[in-house]
């Protein structure tokens, strides 16, 4: 039978016809195939009709009779399932029994026969299956506000009865027996697009009656009698489902009929409610008085209160296509007819309406109600819809509201104790300060309960989520409560405390209590009664008491309301409330009495059992103790206690006094029916069985946790920590999401930066964090130990981040590498001001003393041009608003030196060109004060607007210094922050904890508005980069939605002087503004002719020949400027192209390509800027180059060879490719090409480059590979290697690009290669692959991010950029070649785009991706695109096509799998091609944005890259992804081999300790740590008792001070220790592993023991500087004049080592030797950064130690300890960064930050060096025999064996 198959419908559905009961089909009575929970049971109508109406039997009384309208249920007389409980989750009915199997019904339509429970909620869950195998959830309720739908799950709200005003929500009284028709078919295809297969499974929660459900094809009416014809469709309803109707009367009269959709909809309809018609009639029944015409007059009223339901209940969010539209006046509304009531028409098409008869609306509500029910689409006004334009004459500034909140960063403000969980699992609600905010856990959506004006203290909510309420503190604690639905407030009043921290909800809502202190301190305990709150009624004091008992929680008990439970210091007491008085009696607790309690939670009975008497109650407390009390028996149960890990972790139940040491403060627990939850001091989650046998599952957290809640449905854990962040744990996957990060103080500064869609934040927690704007999620954190961060800004190009520091240090940090670029020390004391230009090319900064500092980063380490001292007001602002640059870059503005001077500057050079006296610009006004901010407007206005202390706001002219106008009254208060919009049109101004819009122009009677949320001072607010949204901090991040239309819809911004402009401005500037001539700089853009056809401009020949870096062969061939010219290089077959430049007179005839082309941008180019696209190629910074010439190994006699590469670069784009044919698959991890035989594992390298790889391509028929890199050292041009496949031998070297090849590409033929230049190089190239030539160049005028060959035609080529395609056509005459273009613009309906992704399809289709999600579909034939769908939530960098399949792939780390064979047939329908044939197949989640596809014709299989530096095999038919390749995506810090060499551990910036197989060059086991920084590590030395694998362990460091050993065989964490208060930097195992030693940052070494976690000693000695090296040998016990077994050095950064002798067993730790070695006075040149100190024990000359540093030569010196004195000196090229020595052999192997890697033949043997490493060589290691040497140069890690080793 198809219910237990777990499959779908089996055979035909047959037995089905022509109706199914499922009740009695499946026998639901017996329990078999069928499931319920709670309170579920089959009773007569009668039975459940007297429970209802209260009809309970007393002795000496008769049964009370039914109210009326449940008098006539009783003619049913049968029997019905009856399903209540207090929550709809806790009590269901369930078809079929287990989740794995199916009902396989296929009827079209199910019936479900069932009634409401008066003033209670319902819920039913409808799991159906599609032909695309995928279950969707339908779901309706009378709990659900507004409708939602995501891909696999739809809720509908349920309204009960006829649609009134009071309808949503719980049934009313009179609710009736109700048919509703659920046409399935329809809903999947309305909503989803999905075609409907069968009814999986059904589950009916609480409350209702269900007399049986049915399925069938057909659609039966209950008003249709056996003797009636029917209309056509409709069939008679049978018997065994339809409700007896006595004589005389009608169906429709006594039941209820809904049918969902309504027939012949097409209509989204948000919830599910009766329509008046009845589907036979066809129209109004004459006997039903709710559907007879009303007058005129009566039918407004009702159209008005349908209206308004339908306003009440629909979801602005449901349906956002639609525009919103307000209706104020129904009868001037003209209603068509026939079809449903429709929106008013825009202001422009209102010409010919007429004023409506009252025909006409009669006829219009009799088509509404035909449809069931009127479909209105209205919104509140805050929506964005289109606007009128204002004119002159209007009053205020539009659209009202121009803001509206979107999402607040941030949680608590006065405590993070309160979060709390809606009914339905499935919103969190919490305080951030003074605003309440609901989050959606599933969308990430929030909604606002505003009106406090303080900081909220606490908060509570009833069972139902119907009422919620919270208090602020503050002197005066007034209490709101809010109607939680819809977001209105009930009721406001100040309690009888001065102050309230606790509140506590009765199970119904109707008793509120809080705790809190009177005027004297005093603890108060107040009740409220609340149950009329939500009728309109008042809040009453029940009672209210003074104790002198300590309270930290108090809860009202779940079963009676007038008891309550407190906890406290030293006091557990229970609490009644009787006759208007608060009694309260302590709880026995003998021993424990003196505990203090922080917690309590009452324990709920299951719905089977709470009957059952005696109810648990759980209290915690700061000792660990937990313990369970007794209710009614006032007694101590049992007590267990939390104590720090010990072997064998297990807190059991244990009596009191037992364990030593003090106990885990626990802050918070929670219980439900399987679980308890505790949150601890420590950080833990914890989560325990009901016995608290062992810990189920912990989860650690980097502060105390406040607060843990579990969800009532008991599946997620709601957890807070005193940091600020909110996380959430999902119990049944064990997954952890963290739901909010928020800074811990005020937010000081921020600063976006708009490429990367990304916001910088300093808080005073002394932490700078940096924030996505699309998802507002934490990207990166970074804190100093002891400085706190003041400013900080992005620069506007690279990813880039500054930040200030109260030092007076100002910082730049690379976000991409999380390095520390530069530091600059100018500043002694706060910095007040730090801001980039907008070109890039200078910063700034100031300080608290005036002093100003310019900086050059035309570098990527930037450097100090001038210093000003005294010229910056001290009070002038702060962060990035105390200095203000022009968008020209050309002007400096700030206030000083006085606060009541403005001073501007010319910004390259800091030479005065402006000083403006504020003071004396008014002499009427005595109170204009001085200045406080300042801010340029747009270039064109050329206006400095300056806020004053006396909330004055002067424009000034910024050539003049002459005021232009003058607003006074700007705040109550100085203004703490300026922005004006990008147009010029609207100015954002902060102060007195508001937020004002205004029009700059100053047009309106009331030209601002006000917005609060704040609830401290307001520091800075901002536009965001794209203009569509308002950022404001202070006490939290406030992302405001700007809802202003664009220019063009409203009235232009006027300029002073221009045509038209006000009189008021002309007033102030007598003379008209003449434009600023701007010199030529490469700052600013270049313009282009008007003649320009698009993004792209196409060039005509004589054209193409002036552009710098062009070339062209024409038909003349030799007299382009650039022909490219071929060199042979002799002893080599190896082709050289270059671009040939020529030679002019007034340039030497050496002169470099470079010079001209550099000179050329310098005066007419703008400055390249990144687009705003992951799916662009951006190099990873590297400080070094690899010199010209070093000492590479003669051929054959190479000591060293690659043997592997672990890693693969997730930086390059398109850097990996597989062709499924040959098997041949590659791909780049730096400057390597890795080639690697899928089947055996072994890697081939191919080294040519001496850059970072960024892209590949292999020819179609897989002979050819071509790779791209930039520019090598000495040259002037990328790097374009082309290889020989079958002998790994490259055949030519091309070069052409100026920067950075963005991508390539084959032809169909393989005849052709086509190169994309990057951003910066913006230029296309074609070459022959035959004879390596450049056949045609072309420049374009906006960056290309992909590019594509047309399958069908060699001569057919498109690329993809800003908001357009390039269709390229070769056309070749002989030996000449030139490219035709076209350009098609992107469909107008995306915006403005970029297009980042090409592929081409089947017949002549191409699909291009957007960073905005969509997929366009393109007609190659007449170049147009004809369709268009959303994909994908972000940006699509990778498209692959195959066998009417596509595959995208985005920065949202997922690929998905669309079905596209209807695509082709929709290309004849044009612009009317709808995108619902497009088909989601296969979706899978990965671990990094997509940056590389390759997969086999009909994409079933294929290979995957990401940024996490992972290459994934996926295998869409078994929904599969297996990691081929993985690597670090940071830095590596540390690498060590396994005694044994069978494995080697690795370690890195992002926490993880990885372990890897030295045989396959696999991952074993990788060991996480989140928010910390692995710094070191060490392998654990075989003892000799122990050997084999049980004795593998891994010890580390982290950067917060701990160390942690791993068990390699047992994958855990065996041991924690914290002997360090700063980061680790040196760690390892004493020669007999008995001990661990570690350095720290600080320069503290401790000695701990790996068996017991002490730390034995802690030696000073290097204090101050952090510790390099650890090392540690074996010596003679007496040798070297001193006791002991083992020999120990520790090296630290001033170039100090010290020598230790150790006897570990008899606790000794002797100085042996003392060494300091001399260094220069200063930094040489060309030192970035000091080299580190390094130092080991020599293996093959005992007692001897070879160091090598910073010093005054580039040297390794060989000391003895024996003679005290250098043996010898080793010379060296370079400073060395690396260094190991071999323990079998007299090698030493260095690495340097140039690159190379030398290995050094000792004494004085031969040097050889190996190149390979793109970066520093910061890591090298021999394995314990000698035979391997590991590398690792950034995150790349390299395996090297020795030849004959």
């Amino acid at each position: 039978m198809a219910a237990g198959s777990g499959r779908g419908p089996s055979g035909h559905g047959a037995w089905q016809r022509p109706y199914l009961n499922i009740f009695k089909h499946f026998r639901v009575e017996e329990w078999k195939r069928s499931a319920r929970d709670g309170d579920v049971a089959a009773v007569t109508v009668t039975e459940a009709v007297a429970r209802q109406g209260g009809g309970q039997r007393h002795h000496g009384q008769a049964a009370l009779t039914p109210p009326s309208p449940f008098r006539k249920d009783a003619r049913l007389k049968g029997s019905v399932y009856r399903i209540r409980g207090s929550v709809p989750g806790s009590s269901y009915l369930q078809l079929p029994r287990t989740p794995t199997q199916s009902l396989g019904l296929t009827g079209r339509y199910l019936y479900v026969l069932f009634r409401p429970v008066a003033h209670k909620h319902f819920l039913v869950h409808l799991d159906v299956s599609t032909q695309e195998n995928q279950v969707v959830r339908v779901s309706f309720s009378s709990l659900f506000k507004e409708f939602k739908s995501t891909a696999t799950w739809l809720q509908f709200p349920f309204v009960c009865g006829a649609a009134r005003r009071d309808a949503l929500g719980a049934a009313p009284a009179d609710v009736r027996w109700t048919c509703l028709v659920l046409d399935l078919r329809s809903i999947l295809s309305l909503y989803l697009s999905r075609r409907y297969s069968h009814l999986k499974s059904i589950k009916l929660c609480s409350s209702l009656l269900v007399k049986t459900l049915c399925t069938s094809d057909l659609l039966f009416d209950p008003g249709v009698t056996p003797g009636h014809r029917p209309r056509r469709g409709l069939s008679a309803m049978p018997r065994e489902m339809a409700f007896p109707v006595p004589r005389g009367e009608q169906w429709h009269q006594l039941y209820d009929y809904i049918r969902f959709p309504s027939e012949g909809s097409s209509v989204l309809v948000d919830s599910i409610q009766k329509s008046c018609a009845s589907p036979a009639a066809g129209g109004q029944s004459p006997a039903d008085p709710g559907c007879q015409l009303p007058q005129p007059g009566a039918l407004a009223k009702a159209l008005r209160d349908r209206l308004s339901l339908v306003h009440q209940i629909t979801s602005p969010e449901a349906v956002p296509r639609r525009c919103p539209v307000v209706m104020r006046h129904i009868p001037e509304v003209q209603l068509p007819a026939p079809g449903p009531l429709r929106a008013v028409a825009a202001a422009g098409q209102e010409k010919e309406q007429r004023p409506p008869s009252v025909a006409d609306v009669a006829q219009a509500a009799a088509v509404a109600d035909g449809d069931g029910g009127i479909h209105v689409y209205a919104a509140p006004r805050s929506r964005r819809c289109p606007q009128t334009v204002p004119s002159a004459s209007q009053g205020r500034l539009l659209p009202d509201p121009i803001l509206r909140l979107r999402t607040i960063i941030g949680f608590g403000g006065c405590s993070t104790r309160w979060v709390l969980w809606t009914q339905d699992s499935s919103v969190v609600v919490y305080p951030c300060h003074a605003v309440i905010v609901a989050l959606q856990i599933h969308t990430g959506e929030q909604r606002f309960f505003m009106g406090h004006t303080d900081k909220v203290s606490a908060l509570a909510m009833d069972s139902s989520s119907t009422v919620l309420a919270s208090v602020q503190a503050g002197p005066r604690a007034v209490l709101r409560l809010w109607d939680f639905p819809t977001g209105s407030c009930l009721s406001v009043f100040k309690t009888q405390a001065q102050s309230l921290f606790s509140l506590s909800f009765s199970r119904d809502g109707a008793v509120l209590c809080g705790v809190g202190r009177d005027g004297h301190g005093k603890t108060m305990v107040v009740v409220w009664n609340t149950a009329q709150v939500t009728h309109g009624g008042e809040v009453a004091v029940l009672a209210k008491a003074h104790t002198d008992v300590d309270i930290q929680a108090l809860k009202i008990a779940f079963f009676d309301d007038t008891r309550m439970v407190s906890c406290g210091r030293a006091s557990v007491r229970l609490w009644r409330l009787r006759a208007g008085f608060l009694r309260s009696c302590p709880v026995a607790l003998g021993e424990f009495q003196s505990l203090h309690f922080t917690d309590l939670t009452l324990e709920e009975p299951q719905a089977a059992a709470r009957d059952r008497p005696g109810h648990t109650l759980f209290v915690c407390s700061r000792s660990g103790h937990v313990l369970e009390l007794d209710y009614e028996n006032v007694c101590v149960r049992s007590v267990r206690r939390l104590l720090p890990t010990q072997p064998q972790h297990c807190p059991g139940q244990e009596q009191p006094g037992n364990g030593a040491g003090p106990g885990i403060a626990i802050n918070s627990i929670s219980i439900s029916s399987a679980f308890c939850a505790t949150g601890s001091e420590d950080g833990y989650l914890r989560l325990w069985p009901r016995d608290f046998s062992a810990v189920v599952l912990e989860a650690e957290h980097e502060a105390p946790l406040s607060c843990v809640c579990i969800s009532p449905d008991g599946r997620r854990v709601l957890c807070s920590t005193a940091a600020g962040s909110l996380g959430c744990l999902d119990i049944p996957s064990w997954g952890y999401s963290t739901l909010m990060r928020s800074h811990g103080g005020s937010v000081l500064a921020f600063s976006t930066e708009g490429l990367r869609k990304q916001m910088a934040t300093v808080s005073r927690d002394n932490s700078v964090r940096v924030w996505d704007l699309s998802s507002m999620q934490q990207l990166y954190d970074f804190t100093a130990a002891d400085e706190s961060p003041c400013a900080v800004a992005f620069h506007p190009a690279q990813h880039l981040l500054a930040c200030g520091f109260d030092s007076g240090t100002v910082r730049i940090f690379d976000l991409a590498s999380s390095d520390l670029l530069v530091e600059h020390k100018q500043h002694h004391t706060v910095i007040t001001g730090l801001t980039f230009s907008p070109d890039g090319k200078f910063m700034f900064s100031s300080c608290l003393q005036g002093t100003l500092a310019l900086y050059s980063c035309t570098e990527q380490r930037s450097h100090v041009l001038r210093v000003l001292g005294n010229v910056v007001a001290a009070a002038g602002g702060s962060g990035s608003e105390a200095l203000a640059v022009s968008g020209d870059s050309r002007l400096l503005a700030f206030v000083g030196p006085s606060r009541a001077v403005v001073s501007v500057l010319q910004a390259c050079s800091l030479h005065q060109l402006l000083r403006v006296d504020i003071s004396v610009l008014d002499t009427n006004c005595t109170a204009l004060g001085c200045s406080a901010r300042v801010c340029f407007a747009p270039v064109p206005r050329g206006e400095l607007l300056v806020a004053t202390s006396a909330s004055k706001l002067l424009v000034l002219d910024t050539r003049t210094g002459r005021l232009v106008r003058e607003v006074s009254g700007v705040h109550k208060l100085c203004c703490s922050s300026l922005a004006l919009s990008r147009d010029g049109r609207y100015l954002l101004t902060a102060g007195d904890k508001v937020i004002k819009v205004w029009d700059y122009q100053m047009r309106f009677d009331v030209n601002f508005q006000v917005y609060i949320g704040h609830s401290e001072p307001v520091c800075q607010v901002a536009f965001s980069p794209d203009q569509q949204h308002v950022l404001s901090v202070g006490d939290a991040i406030f992302l405001w939605d700007f809802l202003a239309p664009p220019e063009g819809a409203s009235v232009p911004a006027l300029l002073p002087g221009a045509e038209g402009s006000s009189g008021k401005l002309k007033d102030a500037c007598e003379s008209p503004e003449q434009p600023v001539p701007v010199p030529p700089c490469r700052g600013v853009s270049a313009v282009r002719p008007a003649a320009c056809p698009g993004v792209f401009s196409e060039l005509d020949p004589e054209e193409e020949a002036d552009v710098p870096g062009s070339s062209r062969i024409g038909a003349k061939g030799d007299k382009d400027a650039s022909v490219p010219v071929v060199e042979l290089l002799t002893n080599e077959e190896l082709l050289v192209v270059r671009p040939k430049v020529r030679q002019e007179s007034s340039r030497s005839p050496g002169g470099p390509a470079k010079e001209l082309r550099e000179d050329s941008q310098s005066a007419e180019s703008p400055c390249p800027i990144r687009p705003d696209c992951y799916r662009h190629f951006t190099p990873r910074f590297r400080a070094s180059l690899l010199p010209q010439s070093f000492l590479p190994a003669p051929a054959g006699s190479e000591v060293l060879e690659l043997k592997a590469v672990i890693g693969y670069n997730g930086n390059g784009r398109g850097n990996m490719v597989w062709h499924p044919d040959t098997g041949f698959f590659a791909y780049t991890c730096g400057c390597i090409i890795v080639v690697e035989d899928l089947h055996s594992g072994s890697q081939s390298h191919w080294l040519g480059h001496a850059e970072e790889i960024s892209a590949l391509a292999v020819s179609h028929d897989a002979q050819v590979l071509a790779s791209a890199s930039g520019r090598r050292n000495g040259d002037s041009r990328c790097q374009i290697c082309i290889w020989n496949i079958q002998d790994g031998v490259c055949t030519a070297n091309l070069f052409h690009h100026q920067t950075q090849v963005q991508a390539m590409a084959f032809s169909r033929d393989d005849r052709f290669l086509v190169t994309l230049g990057d951003y910066s190089d913006q230029s296309l190239a074609l070459w022959d692959t035959s004879t390596h030539q450049l056949l045609a160049s072309t420049a374009l005028s906006q960056p290309a991010h992909d590019v594509a060959f047309s399958p069908f035609s060699h001569r057919e080529l498109a690329c993809v950029g800003k908001g357009a395609v390039m269709f390229w056509l070769l056309e070749q005459q002989g030996a000449d070649v030139s490219l035709k273009v076209h350009q098609a613009p992107a469909p107008a309906v995306l915006g403005p785009v970029e297009l980042t992704s090409v592929c081409y399809g089947a017949d002549a289709l191409l699909y291009s991706g957007t960073n905005s999600g969509h997929v366009c579909v393109w007609d190659t034939q007449q170049n147009r695109c004809f369709m268009t769908w959303e994909a994908d939530e972000g940006e699509i960098g990778v498209l692959v096509c195959g066998h009417h399949r596509l595959l995208s792939g985005s920065n949202t780390k997922r690929i998905r799998l669309w079905a596209v064979a209807a695509v082709p047939e929709l290309r004849l329908r044009g612009p009317d091609a709808r995108s619902s044939s497009v088909l989601l197949e296969h979706e899978m989640p990965l671990d990094g944005t997509i940056v590389s596809a390759a997969f086999d014709e009909s994409l079933e299989m294929g290979i995957v890259g990401t940024t996490a530096g992972t290459l994934w095999y996926i295998n869409w038919a078994e929904s599969t992804s297996i990691r081929l390749i993985s690597g670090h995506k940071n830095k590596v810090t540390a690498v060590g081999f396994s005694p044994d060499e069978t494995h080697c551990a690795t370690c890195g910036e992002d926490g993880s300790v990885r372990v890897w197989s030295l045989g396959s060059m696999e991952l074993v086991v990788q060991f996480q740590v989140l928010n910390q920084s692995c710094q070191c590590l060490a392998w654990k030395p075989h003892a000799a008792a122990a050997r084999g694998a049980e004795s593998q362990h891994v010890v580390a460091g982290y950067s917060d001070g701990t160390i942690r050993l791993f068990s390699v065989s047992r994958t855990e964490m065996e041991l924690k220790m914290h002997p360090h208060s700063t980061a680790l930097t040196a760690i390892t195992f004493s020669t007999d592993g008995e001990m661990i030693l570690s350095g720290s940052k600080d320069g503290l070494v401790a000695v701990s023991s790996p068996r017991t976690g002490i730390t034995l000693c802690v030696l000073a000695e290097h204090r101050g500087c952090a510790i390099t090296v650890l090392h540690c040998t074996s010596k003679q016990y007496h040798a070297l004049g001193v006791e002991g077994g083992e020999l120990w050095l520790a090296t630290s950064s001033d170039r100090r080592v010290s020598v230790w002798a150790s006897d570990w067993l008899k606790d000794k730790c002797e100085l042996l030797d003392w060494l300091s070695f001399p260094a220069p006075a200063g930094p040489q040149e060309g030192l970035s950064s000091l080299p580190p100190s390094l130092a080991a024990f020599c293996p093959w000359e005992p007692g001897t130690l070879v160091y090598v540093g910073f010093g005054l030569q580039k040297e390794a010196l060989f000391y003895s300890l024996h003679k005290k004195q250098v043996l010898r000196k080793l010379s060296l090229p370079y400073f060395a960064t690396s260094l190991s020595l071999c323990p079998a052999a007299p090698f030493m192997a260095v690495g340097f930050g140039e690159r190379l890697l030398r290995l050094l033949r000792c004494p004085a043997g031969a040097a050889q060096d190996y190149a390979g490493h793109d970066d520093t060589v910061q890591l090298c290691c021999f394995g314990p025999s000698g035979r391997r040497l590991l590398t690792a140069s950034h995150s790349a890690l390299f395996v090297w064996e020795l030849a004959g080793a």
